[in-house]
Formats: structure tokens, C-alpha cells, sequence
């Protein structure tokens, strides 16, 4: 059976290869053989067998450099050389080699080029120059990511806090002056860096900005049950109007088909916040540079101190008290739920951790900050919000195991589990409403790359430290 040219160079190419190592193993054991033969005769029986431990080693390292090896092969002996060339701080040179006329000394084994065991019953081991280990523990890795990638600084949050504070008295006297007839009730600085769930930097702040609405005027009615069929939102329906007309309430100018609409409110305030507020006298007085974000269609005040830069993010906020004490957020929605309220799970999720933790002392917070890390650290990661994370934390932290910290590498390598199972099935539902799919906005080839950044995360964690 004749073969094709291409396969046929390919197997001539492959043996010439095997006969070029032969020969070049056939004429380094020439070498070895008269080296062995002549040291017998000079350094005795005693010299000539260290002198073929050493020789024996050489070979099969230049058998290593010379020959191709396996993928996994190469892998593997990749990683045990680079350990041990992290605990050998200073390495020291090979000697050259001595000319064959010359009387041949025995060679010591360079601590730089660990050796795989030799084909015989004697073993070189390789010295090191100073006992440090060869690597950390999981454990170990983690809680020195924690202490220097999660962990803010006190006076950093401090500083953060005050000048969301004084930015919340500054917009609350705006909202009064400016618009003296709609009741705002009063601006409440909160979010991550308040529950002491933001990792890394303290550089993001929620300011609520509550509306006071009439009671027995407004009701709530669940996106799903509006033409939207959104489950992330709520719509709230002006009521009453055959007893309090339209116009009776200061709420009435923001209505869009009978209904409260958070596009209209957003637009007013996208506005005032941009252009009628005077920042630069509020930030000379606060002592730092605050700009509104323009560009974005949510309200984000970007502040900008000398130890510091914060994002302020102002939501505007429905109570719902029908709609389980969860917050309804105005928000840039598309589509026919532009006018609806995105309902806000952060703070009974926020509440339900801490009911966790504190029930057994656990570090499902401390996970929590972890993945956040990890995944603002990672620019792979960027799709993973702290929605994402949360759920996960949830859903594993409602399980009875073990939340000490000392099984703290244990919980998240079972989190990045359960992100690759949910990534698979492109569903993470959301634990206080599992009509939600928090992974529906994602494409396809997003969930593929987050999916294989995660799994080799799992095949070696520290890689993602």
C-alpha cells in the first residue's frame, strides 16, 4: 500500500530523528565507557563508581535537552523545576566540562537542574541552599491574598464614608431648593463598603434617594405581570383616581400610561445632576474634585481625592412594602421595561449572610470578599458581578457544613465548582427570586470564557491568586 508524500515525509522525518538520538546515544556511551575505563585505572575502584554516578547523571540530562518529550511529561517536571528554583534564592554555575586529556574530576550535580531518578538503584538528590518550602498550602495562599488584596485600610473606609456623607447633605439641600414639591425623604449613604462586604479598595458608595409616596395612592404589580414580563421588576400603579384625580399628587408629573415611570424621574435628574449643581464649589468645600458622570445613563458622581477615588452611585429608591420590604430601584432599563422599577435583592441578601455567619460563626462573608477579589484582580473575570458571587456564597452557605476558617480553602474551591456547574447550564437563579436567571444577559461566548478561565482556576487555584 503506497503512502501519501505528506505522511510519508513526516514518517522519514520521524526516523531519521530515532536513528540521529541512536547514534548520538551510541557515541556518548563510547565516551563514557573510555571515561569509566581510564578513571578505574587513576582514582581506583572507589572514584570510578562516584565518577559514574556523576557521568550517568550528565547523560540522561543531555538526553532531556536533546530528545522530545511528552506534553504532560514537560508539564509536570516544568512545575517541580520552577519550586525548586523559587527555593534556591542563589544558584550556583555549572562547572565546564574538562577536556579529555586532563584528568576528569568527579562532577557535583547543579542544585539549578533537578534530575529525574536515574536508571539505577543510587539516586542524586539536589542541595538546596536555604530549607524555604517548596510551596504554600491553599489555605496558607488564601489568607495572605486576604490580607493584602482584600482587606481596605481603616482610614481609607473612613474617608470614604465621610465624604459620602457630606455629599449626601450637599444633594439633600440641592433636592429641597430645586424641587420643593416633590418629598424626597432623607438621602441614606450605604451598600458594600457599609456591610463590610467591598474588597480591595473603597472606592464604590450607594446613596439612596427614597421617594415619600402617598399612602392608599400607589400599589406595586410584579413585572411579570405587566407587558414587560420582566421578573426583575415591579410596576407601581397610580390608584385612587376616581377620589384623587390625577394631578393631586406631586408624583402625578412622572406618570406614563398610568403608571410611575423611572425613565422619566432618571431624566430629570441625569439632568440636574449634570448641569444645575454647582460641583466644583461643593468639591473645593469638601476638599476634593467631584465630576457627574455624563456619559452614563445611571447617576455616578465621580470623586476624586488625594487618597482616594470614589464612585458614588445615586439610586433613586421605591420602598416596597408589598413587595417584601425589597427596595425598587430606578434604573436604565430596555425595552418595554423601561418605565418599571428594578426590584433590589442587595440588602436581604446582605442581611441574610450575616444572619448565616452569625448563627455559627462562619466565613461566608469572607468568601464572599475572596471571589470579589479574585475576580476584580482577574480582567477574564470581569463578567462575574458581586450578584453573581452573592448567589453562590447563598447557595452554598445555607448547606450544614463546615465554615471555619479553617475549611476556608475548601468552601472556594466548591464555589468555583458550582460557578463552572452553573456556567455549564448557563443558569444561576437567583435565591430570593429563582425566576431570575442571573446569567441570561451573558452570550454564549462569554459563558465559554469565563467557563474555561474558571476550570483551569480549578485545576490550579493559585493561579488565581
Amino acid at each position: 500500500v503506497g503512502l501519501s508524500p505528506n505522511l510519508d515525509r513526516q514518517t522519514m522525518a520521524e526516523f531519521s530523528q530515532k536513528r540521529g538520538k541512536r547514534r548520538g546515544d551510541e557515541g556518548l556511551g563510547s565516551v563514557v565507557d573510555f571515561l569509566l575505563a581510564n578513571a578505574r585505572l587513576v582514582l581506583g575502584v572507589g572514584g570510578a563508581a562516584v565518577l559514574g554516578i556523576a557521568t550517568l547523571a550528565v547523560k540522561r540530562f543531555i538526553d532531556r535537552a536533546t530528545s522530545p518529550r511528552d506534553e504532560d511529561d514537560t508539564k509536570g517536571d516544568s512545575w517541580k523545576e520552577l519550586s525548586l528554583l523559587k527555593a534556591t534564592p542563589h544558584l550556583q554555575p555549572r562547572p565546564p566540562p574538562a577536556a579529555l586529556s586532563q584528568p576528569v574530576l568527579p562532577l557535583i550535580p547543579s542544585p539549578s537542574a533537578p534530575e529525574e531518578p536515574a536508571e539505577t538503584d543510587l539516586q542524586v538528590t539536589p542541595q538546596l541552599s536555604s530549607p524555604a518550602p517548596l510551596c504554600l498550602t491553599l489555605q496558607e495562599r488564601l489568607l495572605a491574598f486576604e490580607r493584602d488584596r482584600v482587606t481596605i485600610p481603616a482610614a481609607q473606609v473612613a474617608l470614604a464614608k465621610q465624604l459620602a456623607g457630606d455629599i449626601a447633605l450637599e444633594l439633600q439641600a440641592y433636592f429641597r431648593s430645586k424641587f420643593p414639591e416633590l418629598p424626597f425623604g432623607a438621602l441614606v449613604p450605604g451598600g458594600p463598603l457599609y456591610d463590610g462586604l467591598q474588597a480591595g479598595a473603597a472606592d464604590h458608595v450607594r446613596l439612596l434617594v427614597p421617594l415619600v409616596l402617598e399612602p392608599g395612592l400607589w400599589s406595586l404589580v410584579p413585572g411579570v405581570d405587566t407587558v414587560a414580563r420582566d421578573p426583575r421588576c415591579w410596576a407601581v400603579r397610580r390608584t385612587q383616581l376616581e377620589f384623587r384625580p390625577r394631578g393631586s399628587s406631586p408624583w402625578d408629573r412622572f406618570l406614563v400610561g398610568g403608571y410611575l415611570s423611572s425613565r422619566v424621574l432618571l431624566e430629570l435628574l441625569h439632568k440636574a445632576l449634570a448641569a444645575s449643581i454647582n460641583w466644583p464649589a461643593i468639591g473645593s468645600l469638601l476638599g476634593c474634585l467631584i465630576l457627574p458622570n455624563v456619559a452614563s445613563e445611571e447617576l455616578l458622581l465621580e470623586v476624586r481625592h488625594e487618597r482616594l477615588e470614589l464612585t458614588v452611585a445615586v439610586l433613586v429608591a421605591v420602598p416596597g412594602a408589598e413587595a417584601d420590604d425589597h427596595l425598587l430601584l430606578a434604573w436604565p432599563l430596555e425595552g418595554l421595561a423601561g418605565n418599571l422599577w428594578l426590584q433590589d435583592l442587595y440588602p436581604v441578601e446582605a442581611a441574610r449572610l450575616r444572619a448565616l455567619d452569625d448563627r455559627d460563626a462562619g466565613t461566608r462573608r469572607r468568601l464572599l470578599l475572596l471571589l470579589c477579589a479574585v475576580c476584580r484582580g482577574c480582567p477574564a473575570l470581569g463578567q462575574l458581578g458581586r450578584g453573581h458571587l452573592t448567589q453562590v456564597v447563598l447557595r452554598l452557605g445555607e448547606d450544614n457544613v463546615d465554615w471555619t476558617e479553617e475549611a476556608l480553602g475548601e468552601r472556594f474551591l466548591q464555589a468555583l465548582e458550582l460557578l463552572i456547574s452553573s456556567l455549564e447550564q448557563a443558569s444561576l437563579p437567583c435565591h430570593f427570586n429563582p425566576s431570575v436567571n442571573l446569567l441570561s444577559s451573558l452570550r454564549e461566548e462569554e459563558i465559554d470564557d469565563l467557563g474555561y478561565v474558571l476550570y483551569s482556576g480549578l485545576q490550579k487555584p493559585e493561579g488565581l491568586l
